[in-house]
């Protein structure tokens, strides 16, 4: 801990999406030292000339981007950087840092083969991250290495995990997960003319979310139906919306669904469930969630089936918020600390 009772941190990958948005919650965090930012693109250079969005913050003044590996010790470190970077260098940072937070993949999956097929350059790294999800475990306090989930991973558990918690849904479950642009991170390839005015398929199969919310259905839930998992790009700069679809177990009730949210949610600030869906308005959607660290929740009950609904801000609620609601909770902070509960309309 700094002098200054204030945490001395690191953002690795300041410049790219996940982590510019990191820096801009910390810079009004009163308990944190932003004491390194890396980018090596911009290396060198004030954050104030790259990062639009903070340049006119008063805390920004003087920071500036420094080389990957030039990090200096510090208290936590959050990884921010493309998937397959953070790795090759944990050997390194784990002796700079006390703590280290990914937000990349890297570390999540626990499977060997699902882990070598879909992050290969974590298999480098042998000692164990713990995954955190903060609505379904309590914080690891002791655990110096963390992986956070991935969006469309997490906005999918939220939506899925008070009816697998309670043993309410049938064998298979169909997942379409919708996601904005950012997604995509900064260096995408798609050019801007391909995706406005467009919707269209990321990826039918495969998507290495899918085995990421299994493994964390069977952690969290000691369960997980079989899982269709197929994403897609929509025309925003940010946000997701997932819909999962699905048969209940025989004698499921409205009322067994509707307490099994409620109990899930019911002390938790950063997850909203939606019950009075009278209109389309009223369900989930991303003029209600993005600009926000708020997840909002919502499902639908018709005869033996359901619709489940969840919306959240990819860059927020799922990545960099989280991050800043994961530390907070580590360190004994107020869980909403820096973070914002409303979004931006219209």
């Amino acid at each position: 801990m700094a002098d200054n009772d204030r945490l001395r941190v690191a953002v690795l990958g300041a410049s790219g999406y996940t982590g510019a948005e990191l820096v801009r919650l910390l810079l009004d965090h009163p308990r944190v030292e932003l004491a390194y930012l890396s980018s090596e693109r911009y290396s060198g250079l004030p954050i104030t000339s790259v990062l639009a969005g903070v340049r006119n913050h008063p805390a920004a003044a003087g920071l500036r981007f420094q080389p990957l590996d030039a990090c200096d010790e510090v208290d936590v470190a959050f990884g921010c950087l493309p998937t397959g970077a953070l790795p090759p260098r944990m050997p390194k940072l784990s002796e700079r840092a006390e703590r280290v937070i990914n937000l990349a993949g890297d570390f999540r999956l626990t499977d060997p083969e699902e882990a070598a097929a879909h992050y290969p350059e974590s298999a480098g790294w042998d000692q164990p991250f713990h995954y955190f999800v903060p609505e379904f475990s309590p914080p690891p306090a002791d655990a110096r290495f963390i992986n956070l989930p991935g969006c469309m991973a997490v906005t999918t558990l939220y939506a899925l995990q008070p009816l697998v918690a309670a043993d309410l849904v049938g064998d298979e479950v169909v997942v379409d997960a919708k996601t904005g642009a950012s997604g995509s991170g900064a260096k995408s390839s798609e050019h801007p003319a391909e995706r406005i005015g467009n919707f269209r398929v990321h990826k039918p199969f495969g998507h290495r979310h899918a085995p990421e919310i299994v493994q964390a259905l069977h952690t969290f839930s000691g369960r997980a139906p079989r899982l269709r998992f197929s994403t897609y790009s929509l025309d925003v700069s940010r946000g997701i919306l997932i819909s999962a679809y699905g048969p209940l177990r025989p004698e499921v009730s409205r009322l067994d669904v509707k307490r099994a949210y409620g109990k899930t949610y019911a002390k938790t600030p950063f997850v909203r469930v939606r019950t009075a869906l009278k209109t389309p308005g009223d369900f989930p959607m991303l003029k209600s969630v993005v600009g926000s660290n708020m997840a909002e929740v919502a499902v639908s009950v018709r005869e033996d089936r359901f619709v489940a609904v969840a919306a959240l801000d990819n860059l927020l609620k799922g990545a960099a918020g989280q991050a800043v609601q994961a530390l907070n909770l580590l360190h004994g902070f107020e869980q909403s600390t820096a973070l914002p509960f409303t979004a931006v309309t219209p």
